[in-house]
């Protein structure tokens, strides 16, 4: 799932969830082995499509999740206010969806039949929006509360008017700091000037910062605050009662909210998983059990742009799979589009692809994929995919779809071709459905043997040398080193040898009889004439200078040398031998090295190892050609 990045799929589709209870189930979905569940998340997004088609909003908007909530009701707790109007929320959005998908019954049965088991509560939801109104309590939720609210404003009139005589009174009037009426622990107070504090009858209850100011509560307005006091107290323990009745009335029917948390969390993934299907225009494909997977025009879903569509088939004539092609030529991305297609599907997701296609669902999916050294394991490359096909070898049972990308490289190749046929085998025996990639030709002619295997190839641009990123079945592609080889001007007669070197496995062992130094005197003493040869070193009359054979004599007597890095021709009667080819270096030496610059040769290196780099250099040379 992590290799192929399911969980960014799942990110995307959870984007469409209007609360968190959708997001939370596609957090926890799985994919599937089971058929009739898969099939039945499928149809699911079926009729979940239909009723999007034909509706103008789906009433799942402020419905949130209240798990936290009911969660405390479970434990004894009391709600808040804000927590019980949450409730109210939820279950009269329960209420609108159970009405909206009754009337959707004609276009989505299945999902219709769902809401049958939403229970409604009204007198729960009339309760709390009767009792709590503006966040509080509201005063008419008893007759107890009306009844103190009711003494808590006249005595809160009583001490404002008591106040006010204090401070519009002429005698306290250099007493006062500033002529307003405060609080200071719910209590009302006076700023009075410090220095006077001694001079006004009554409790000082606060000081300022700087001490300049001190906050009496004057002896006149004691017993009326003592009064308000005890009146707060029981207000608030009539407040409790009220929301500990309506807590409770929540407590009874807790099952029931927990149902419809359940059911409302599946509507809201169903119709983010629809909204999702309809981003990207996809579709609800077949399924079977059988193994048989069938691509028609598949895109993987987290690509941009211009994608070309995979086609593939597998499971029906053959059940393994072996793709070649050149490097960065798609090999990985169509594995990974087969394995998180397959998932998503297993998953429940709609795809983007043909009509046509068709899903196995599998006992498991397993891949590797990708470089997995390690570094804590102190494993190399080859030995961290050896370790994982092993872990695969031992899950596996029976039906699963096992992905491998360049199976049995990191190793010397004869070995590593012999033990990916040997792997490849293994698992078909076992019952899998295997793709592999690879670039080994042994590989490929075993696919081409074996009845249940087949081979692919991902084309490209023989030209340009660029890749098509298409996946053709029946063919196989080799690496493209010989087509990048004629580009470069390898001779057409050595791009024929490799060619049945790579084919056959035969080799020409031509011995070439090459004369000795001695022999070549005679041979130009005979003649009367020198003869010069690859590699010679020869003056050249007219520069006085020295320069290397590139080439023999020609029709016209010229040869061809190589002088300050560049290729001249001289008539042989301009220029003079000075030293032998073979007195200048040894038996066996590589004469064409002498006329290829060092940043040609580490090109070819490049090209053989399958850089990357070397690639985009060879197309950019060709398309400014």
């Amino acid at each position: 799932m992590e290799k192929l990045q399911l969980n960014e799929v799942k990110e995307i589709i959870k984007n469409y969830c209007v609360s968190s209870l959708g997001k939370n189930l596609i957090d926890k979905l799985n994919p599937s082995s089971d058929i009739k569940i898969v099939r039945r998340r499928l149809n699911e997004n079926v009729e979940a499509k239909k009723i999007l088609e034909n509706s103008n909003h789906i009433p799942l908007e402020g419905v949130s999740n209240i798990k936290p909530i009911v969660e405390k009701v479970r434990k004894g707790m009391i709600l808040s206010c804000e927590e019980l109007l949450q409730v109210s929320d939820f279950l009269r959005g329960c209420s609108k969806i159970k009405k909206f998908m009754r009337d959707m019954e004609f276009y989505s049965p299945n999902l219709s039949s769902y809401s049958l088991n939403i229970s409604e509560f009204k007198e729960i939801e009339e309760e709390i929006n009767f009792s709590i109104k503006n966040n509080r309590v509201d005063s008419n939720a008893s007759k107890e509360l009306k009844k103190i609210r009711k003494n808590i404003e006249v005595y809160d009139e009583k001490i404002r008017e008591k106040l006010n005589k204090f401070i519009t009174s002429s005698n306290n009037k250099k007493y006062i700091q500033e002529f307003i009426i405060t609080k200071r622990d719910d209590r009302y107070v006076v700023p009075i000037k410090s220095s006077y504090k001694n001079e006004v009858e009554g409790a000082v209850l606060d000081t300022s910062s700087k001490g300049n100011t001190v906050f009496i509560e004057p002896k006149s307005i004691s017993k009326y605050s003592i009064e308000l006091i005890s009146l707060k107290s029981e207000e608030l323990i009539e407040e409790y009662k009220i929301l500990s009745y309506l807590s409770e009335m929540i407590n009874e029917k807790i099952y029931s909210i927990n149902l419809n948390l359940d059911i409302i969390s599946e509507y809201d993934m169903i119709f983010a998983k629809a909204k999702y299907s309809k981003s990207i225009n996809g579709i609800t494909p077949k399924i079977n059990n059988k193994g048989y997977i069938n691509i028609v025009k598949g895109k993987h879903p987290l690509l941009k742009g211009n994608v070309v569509p995979l086609d593939i088939e597998i499971g029906k004539n053959y059940r393994t799979l072996v793709i070649t092609g050149p490097n960065a030529g798609g090999k990985t991305v169509s594995l990974k589009t087969v394995g998180i297609l397959t998932l998503m599907v297993e998953c429940g997701f709609d795809i983007c692809a043909s009509e046509e296609t068709e899903i196995s669902i599998f006992n498991n999916v397993f891949v590797d994929i990708g470089d997995n050294q390690s570094i804590e394991n102190s494993l190399s490359t080859f030995s961290s995919h050896i370790k994982n096909i092993s872990d695969i070898m031992k899950k596996s049972n029976g039906l699963n779809l096992i992905l491998f990308d360049e199976i049995g490289s990191g190793t010397e190749p004869n070995e590593g071709a012999g033990l990916a046929i040997s792997i490849l085998e293994e698992f078909y025996k076992m019952g899998c459905i295997t793709i592999a990639s690879t670039h080994y030709g042994e590989i490929k002619r075993f696919a081409n043997l074996h009845p249940d295997f087949e081979n692919a190839g991902m084309l490209f641009d023989k030209e340009t040398l660029e890749p098509l990123y298409k996946l053709v079945i029946g063919e196989s592609q080799d690496s493209n080193a010989l087509f990048i080889s004629r580009k470069m001007g390898i001779k057409e007669r050595v791009l024929k040898r490799a060619s049945d070197y790579i084919k056959n496995k035969e080799y020409n062992l031509d011995i070439v009889e090459f004369r000795k130094n001695e022999d070549n005197l005679e041979e130009d003493i005979k003649t009367n004439e020198t003869i010069y040869y690859v590699g010679d070193k020869v003056r050249l009359l007219d520069k006085n200078d020295f320069g290397i054979v590139y080439k023999p004599i020609d029709k016209f007597n010229n040869i061809s040398v190589l002088y300050k890095d560049e290729f001249i021709d001289v008539n042989v009667k301009r220029v003079e031998l000075f030293i032998r080819a073979t007195e200048l270096y040894p038996n066996g030496y590589d004469l064409d090295s002498l006329f290829v610059s060092f940043k040609e040769r580490k090109l070819e290196k490049d090209i053989q190892r399958g850089s990357k780099k070397a690639l985009r250099k060879i197309r950019k040379d060709i398309k400014n050609k």
